[in-house]
């Protein structure tokens, strides 16, 4: 993909991940839209971003989702990168009683897979138009190796399977191009009830994500996450057990 001149649309980008995504595709020289829930946090991103475009959009909600590809369409047909960043993740015991397991993971699913299905459904037709377009799923590497965030760990994996499947389908279709952003634990308000304090810094995801999207390579692995991959595929068992070795060890801290 181009580095520069491109239109690019980041969902959930106020803050962490997308506000460092952001940041980096407005000094390349590219034209940005970010959206975000929440009214204070997307003012101040706008205000610390000069020239970013801030819409207040909830994908979960279809109807706003519905008005912002309305808007897209109308006023910036160019658009022709969508980052799918936007995430919830929820902390809960999924064996305790009352827990409310299921209305938490249906929360999970909506926002971190159905609403990214949704959205790439209708800006499809916009990106078809353009000679080098791209889709982005950012989705984490619970999609292979699931720790202790039951929902968002199978919200995740589905967002993976899709991502996979939807680059077989547009293989037909070249000027598409789809990439999966897979970070580790990331220090950003999003990860701070998980130990995000203990993980790298969202620019570095950033940075590792633009050199990877600028070389067209589809399947991102940040930091330690490339390791961890590794092991998935010569050593499932464990990689699970590395995986929530850490995630029992933050609970015991937390205690």
């Amino acid at each position: 993909m181009k580095a520069s001149k491109n239109t690019v649309l980041i969902t959930g980008g106020s803050a962490g991940i997308g506000y460092e995504l952001a940041k980096l595709f407005l000094e390349k020289g590219n034209q940005v839209i970010i959206t975000g829930r929440n009214k204070e946090r997307l003012a101040y991103a706008a205000s610390q971003l000069p020239g970013i475009i801030a819409i207040r959009s909830d994908v979960a909600n279809a109807d706003q989702q519905d008005e912002l590809v309305e808007k897209i369409y109308n006023e910036f047909p160019s658009l022709n990168v969508v980052i799918n960043n936007a995430g919830r993740a929820l902390l809960y015991d999924v064996t305790s009683v009352g827990a409310n397991a299921f209305d938490k993971a249906q929360e999970e699913m909506l926002t971190n897979y159905l609403s990214v299905v949704r959205l790439n459904e209708h800006l499809l037709p916009l990106l078809r138009r353009h000679d080098d377009a791209a889709i982005v799923n950012v989705s984490s590497i619970v999609a292979l190796v699931p720790g202790s965030l039951v929902g968002y760990s199978a919200s995740k994996a589905a967002l993976h399977s899709y991502t996979r499947s939807l680059r077989v389908a547009l293989e037909d279709v070249p000027s598409i191009k789809v990439f999966e952003l897979m970070p580790p634990l990331v220090n950003t308000e999003f990860s701070k009830e998980i130990g995000g304090a203990n993980g790298i810094s969202p620019k570095i995801v950033a940075d590792e994500f633009f050199e990877s999207f600028t070389n067209d390579i589809y399947e991102i692995h940040v930091g330690q996450t490339e390791q961890l991959y590794q092991l998935s595929l010569t050593s499932p068992e464990q990689a699970l057990r590395l995986m929530n070795s850490q995630r029992k060890q933050l609970h015991l801290e937390k205690q």
